[in-house]
């Protein structure tokens, strides 16, 4: 049994011109490339202008123009079954087209090369490049940049690329080894909303929760969370987008507690998919400063665009 194509950009089944993300088991709605958020009416069959040739003016006699008349009407019903295929097809479910193979080099025949496209666009997988200041979300068509004292996550959290603080320490609550910083890049899923504020703000109370209550495994390593309070939101420019970040000082059970904020603001490429940014910061000796979250949101670009940036005023004063 092969197994399935990994992550990718590959052309669409329903718009090959267009690149299309596979996640590894199935196509996403994020796309980039020429008209990649466009959705032109579905093409009809222009039958009367390509699929009937003219007669020509000198038959010679009665049985040549049955045969031509013949042949003529032949191939309109042809094209006119074709046309009929071809709206059906595009009527279809756009996501349900077949995965891609990565084509087999060792495969000869031109076969090989026409049912098996090769993957193109700027990259195959989420990366993070070679450059250990930059991490690059190419899903979501942005880079962040790499705080001093930060690195690059070596795997992914869940399906999200994330920074970290490199040390980890005894968590105050139950046993563990608990880390001073984390920042996570992620498609928002599971919404329709385009409100970047709306979006921030649901999302601060679940990121609060994955930061310092319960983990996926049901310890709490700081003891849960006793009370927090809202420190900083507003409007901020992210790559040369409109975004929204909400702030909270998060004071737990055991330990000092820190700082979560969470981002959201719209993809500047393919189908412009929400993104979220979530960042968490400890509050207690050795932890990073908070203006690491700001040198983030400030440093945030397009792919491929070294120059338009965002920020916010200030950060937060450490409050404790």
């Amino acid at each position: 049994m092969s197994m399935p194509p990994p992550p990718g950009w590959y052309p669409d089944p329903s718009r090959p011109a267009v690149q299309r993300w596979w996640d590894g088991s199935a196509w996403t709605e994020h796309r980039h490339g020429p008209e990649a958020t466009v959705h032109p009416a579905r093409p009809r069959p222009e039958f009367a202008a390509t699929a009937v040739a003219p007669l020509p003016a000198r038959t010679g006699g009665g049985r040549a123009k049955a045969v031509a008349l013949g042949s003529a009407g032949a191939v309109l019903i042809a094209s006119i079954v074709t046309g009929l295929l071809v709206l059906k097809d595009d009527d279809g479910d756009p996501t349900a087209g077949p995965a891609p193979v990565p084509s087999d080099p060792h495969e000869p025949g031109p076969a090989a090369s026409t049912a098996s496209p090769e993957p193109t666009g700027p990259s195959t997988a989420p990366s993070s490049t070679d450059d250990p200041d930059t991490l690059v979300d190419q899903l979501n068509g942005i880079t962040l940049p790499v705080p001093k004292g930060w690195e690059k996550a070596e795997d992914t959290v869940g399906n999200e690329l994330a920074l970290r603080t490199p040390d980890t320490y005894d968590c105050p609550g139950d046993p563990g080894r608990c880390r001073r910083g984390t920042i996570t890049s992620a498609t928002v899923t599971g919404s329709d909303e385009r409100s970047p504020r709306k979006l921030a703000e649901a999302d601060i109370a679940d990121a609060a929760d994955a930061a310092y209550d319960e983990d996926s495994i049901g310890r709490k390593p700081f003891g849960g969370i006793a009370r927090h309070r809202q420190v900083e939101a507003g409007t901020v420019a992210v790559g040369g987008r409109s975004g929204y970040f909400v702030r909270w000082r998060v004071h737990t059970e055991e330990g000092a507690g820190g700082y979560v904020q969470s981002l959201a603001f719209p993809s500047s490429t393919g189908s412009e998919a929400m993104v979220r940014v979530r960042f968490t910061v400890d509050a207690g000796r050795g932890a990073p400063p908070l203006s690491d979250i700001d040198e983030v949101v400030d440093g945030i670009r397009p792919v491929g665009d070294g120059v338009t940036g965002g920020g916010v005023g200030s950060s937060v004063e450490p409050g404790r």
